[in-house]
């Protein structure tokens, strides 16, 4: 901001001094006249170089403000531009055909509420899956994602292995699933011998 009060009083210092010279009647000569001129342009012309000084100085000010602002502007852009892109949902491996992925659950399915980690008998849990199931009259797409959503530890585990797009079928999933379990999980006269033996040794 142009600071124009010493200006002003300086300007009108001269004035004054203009104002007091001597009337017609009193002896001024045309050197007097002359100086106080010289005095009030010298004024005025001290008073624009300064004005002029004040203006250069705010237009400087104004320059390194809009350079800062355009700096600023430019590193957020940057900033931006580097972060990592997330990945699409497509992208990630997902056993499941695109088909399926593409299935809507309804709106009021929770799913079973049953949990299979590949200790538990497959087929008990796929009859209570099915039990579970029977009411919503879902389709296909609706039943693979259900049922995976009840895979849980080493099954889960399992699942996410599979090749991306594998599974195209409710029908084959449920094969996939019987096979995987019957290969991973011990058979029942193991798990009864070893209980047995366990309470032998438990015994005194």
């Amino acid at each position: 901001m142009i600071k124009q009060g010493p200006i002003r009083n300086r300007v009108k210092s001269s004035v004054v001094a203009v104002g007091a010279m001597p009337s017609r009647g009193d002896n001024v000569t045309m050197q007097q006249l002359m100086e106080t001129m010289r005095t009030l342009q010298e004024t005025v012309t001290t008073s624009r170089g300064e004005i002029a000084a004040s203006q250069a100085d705010n237009e400087e000010l104004r320059r390194t403000n809009e350079e800062l602002r355009r700096d600023l502007q430019q590193a957020g852009e940057r900033a931006v531009d580097e972060r990592a892109p997330p990945i699409p949902l497509k992208a990630r491996p997902i056993p499941f055909s695109q088909a399926i992925m593409d299935t809507v659950l309804p709106v009021m399915s929770l799913g079973p509420k049953v949990t299979f980690t590949g200790v538990e008998n497959s087929e008990a849990h796929l009859t209570t899956f099915h039990t579970q199931m029977v009411l919503t009259g879902s389709s296909d797409g609706v039943y693979c994602k259900l049922l995976m959503s009840t895979l849980a530890g080493a099954t889960l585990e399992w699942f996410v292995s599979l090749p991306n797009g594998h599974i195209t079928t409710f029908d084959q999933f449920v094969t996939l699933f019987r096979n995987n379990t019957s290969l991973t999980r011990p058979p029942l006269e193991s798990l009864m011998m070893s209980s047995i033996l366990n309470s032998t040794r438990e015994s005194p």
